[in-house]
């Protein structure tokens, strides 16, 4: 059977040693965050995804949603826990307090996100899209579209989707063929068929608050075209309650590879009733409001796909027993040695050690740094906090999720036989994880995010936001003796980066395929960059305890820069392929012939 324990002392580290988030009481709205709220409530979150989400995840898994009629019934068991969930107020855990939310720092939210993904994925996907739909309606809504709709998505009475792909149409959304008819009274009739809505039809809840994209009578063509529209499953009556159904139904729900617990589902729109969020033709800037809500929560799903991943692999290797050590007998009481003491099973251990920790640094940054966009009164400090956050969005999504997935694949292997068979239930975080990898954009879509859109705007100006304080970091350490060891690598590797960099800007400025053939590599380079300069400020914190009051956790920290050391030595050092892969150029790529493959 898996296994899975919150790793709260490796949150706690990153949330109050690492990046201060208790400072964030100094922001509006803010006052009342202390070091004792957020660990109390990071000690509340863990009980429910241990206790109450994690036992569900493999019987999820095997029931599987069942769908007839129209009507979508998720596994047993998920109707209960979404109950305790909603009614624990963890739906609206940094929902706005005006609408009933508890008002708490997005970095809050990211680590319950990721025990949330860690304990039961499919899960997760319920309250996740309704946090999207949140955030849309939120941002662009009118009043009473956010009077209307925002105080129950916060409760978890009602949930949300986000409607955009349709069978013809998924990265290029210009091509939806959904239309939205005005009806004269300030509502408009909408038909079309929309594909792998996640959460797009389920039990849990009241009422399913639709978000789709669509297109108007006047619209111009392409993405320039698109309108984003608030459709109801019910409309909602004069009291707030739901009422007459709309017309809204489910056509089918996908047979999936992984995260069966949630239902992805065709939604087919006939004349359904729906009110326009924001202005008409301007759809796509609202619906990027929900994608990078989306794509961070996807980031965090691959971080939490590779804890629990890494916490199995790391139980069986302590307990299952195969030969001697290479350098002599470990444990002559028993009949063999347990398979922690070979190389290659410690090699696949420490990747995903390394990788999770380092990657949790990163994500909780970006968290924070996003709970300084929305808050702090300096519009300056605002703008240089969002523009990071932008920046890192494709890096976490995409970087994270591809090693989400191999680290999945890593504790497989460490179970060898055992770990192909479902009741062990790791091969289902291989499976779950699949996923993460193609929704909210496609890998490959979010390194040309990187390239073609982060790189270039404002002159530069979002990769100044991480460039500045990395060089700084780097400066202002480099003549520690006891940081030397982490700091040159960094240094090194940030030097390549910056390269890197002029080099994919120089040669996509001539030919675009060049950048685009890059782009993937340039990401990776830049996503272990990131990590490495997380792992950094993580070792000169450990080295800082150690030298002072370690208060009895020298083991913890000790173990941090040992995982460290192993993350610059095994894992940084890909920052010299992949520097040699974008150096080539897009020639062996691009001129082959279609007819010769």
């Amino acid at each position: 059977m898996p296994v899975y324990t919150a790793p709260l002392d490796n949150i706690r580290f990153v949330m109050h040693d690492v990046l201060g988030a208790e400072s964030l009481s100094a922001l509006p709205g803010y006052e009342e965050v202390s070091k004792d709220l957020l660990d109390q409530i990071l000690e509340e979150g863990a009980k429910i995804c241990q206790d109450v989400l994690f036992p569900l995840n493999q019987s999820g898994d095997k029931e599987g949603c069942h769908y007839e009629n129209g009507v979508v019934r998720t596994p047993e068991g998920f109707k209960e826990a979404y109950k305790l969930f909603s009614e624990g107020g963890w739906c609206g855990l940094a929902a706005d307090p005006a609408y009933g939310g508890m008002g708490m720092p997005q970095i809050l939210n990211f680590a319950l996100q990721e025990m949330i993904c860690a304990a039961n994925m499919s899960f997760g996907m319920y309250p996740g899209l309704s946090e999207g739909a949140y955030n849309a309606l939120h941002l662009h809504g009118t009043d009473e579209q956010k009077q209307t709709y925002l105080p129950k998505l916060v409760t978890g009475e009602w949930s949300g989707t986000m409607c955009l792909t349709e069978p013809q149409c998924g990265t290029d959304l210009g091509l939806i063929r959904s239309k939205a008819i005005p009806n004269g009274d300030g509502s408009f009739s909408i038909t079309g068929t929309k594909i792998f809505i996640s959460a797009g039809e389920h039990d849990l809840t009241d009422n399913i608050i639709h978000l789709v994209l669509a297109k108007l009578p006047d619209a111009p063509e392409g993405v320039k075209g698109i309108s984003l529209f608030v459709v109801p499953k019910f409309l909602p009556k004069d009291d707030g309650s739901a009422g007459a159904r709309n017309g809204v139904n489910c056509g089918s729900i996908e047979h999936k590879m992984g995260i069966k617990g949630s239902a992805t589902c065709v939604i087919n729109l006939d004349g359904a009733q729906g009110w326009l969020v924001g202005e008409a033709h301007k759809g796509m800037r609202a619906m990027f409001t929900m994608m990078n809500t989306a794509r961070l929560g996807v980031g965090m799903q691959g971080l939490g796909i590779a804890e629990v991943a890494y916490q199995n692999g790391l139980a069986y290797a302590k307990d299952r027993l195969q030969m001697r050590a290479l350098d002599g007998t470990k444990a002559p009481e028993k009949v063999a040695d347990p398979i922690i003491v070979h190389p290659d099973v410690r090699r696949m251990l420490l990747t995903g050690k390394a990788f999770t920790e380092g990657a949790r640094a990163l994500s909780y940054w970006a968290g924070m740094n996003q709970d300084i966009a929305e808050k702090h009164p300096d519009p300056a400090v605002r703008q240089e906090a969002d523009d990071l956050v932008a920046l890192l969005t494709p890096i976490v999504k995409a970087y994270q999720t591809d090693m989400g997935f191999d680290v999945a694949n890593l504790a497989v292997q460490i179970y060898g036989g055992h770990g192909y068979i479902w009741e062990h239930g790791v091969e289902q975080y291989v499976r779950d994880a699949r996923i993460a990898m193609l929704y909210e954009g496609t890998n490959g879509i979010q390194a040309l995010d990187l390239v073609g859109r982060k790189l270039s705007a404002n002159f530069g100006r979002y990769l100044r936001r991480f460039f500045h304080p990395v060089s700084k970091f780097i400066e202002d350490n480099q003549e520690d003796e006891k940081l030397q060891e982490f700091i040159f690598p960094l240094a090194k590797a940030f030097s390549k980066l910056q390269q890197a960099t002029a080099i994919v800007a120089q040669k996509g400025l001539k030919n675009p395929n060049e950048a685009g053939a890059a782009s993937t590599d340039y990401l990776r380079m830049f996503a272990l960059v990131a990590i490495g300069f997380m792992w950094c400020r993580m070792v000169k914190v450990a080295q800082e305890k150690l030298a002072n009051d370690a208060g009895g956790r020298e083991e913890f920290y000790n173990s941090k820069i040992h995982t460290a050391r192993f993350f610059f030595e095994r894992m940084l050092p890909e920052t010299d392929a992949r520097f040699k892969f974008l150096s080539a150029g897009a020639g062996s790529l691009m001129n082959l012939d279609a007819s010769g493959f």
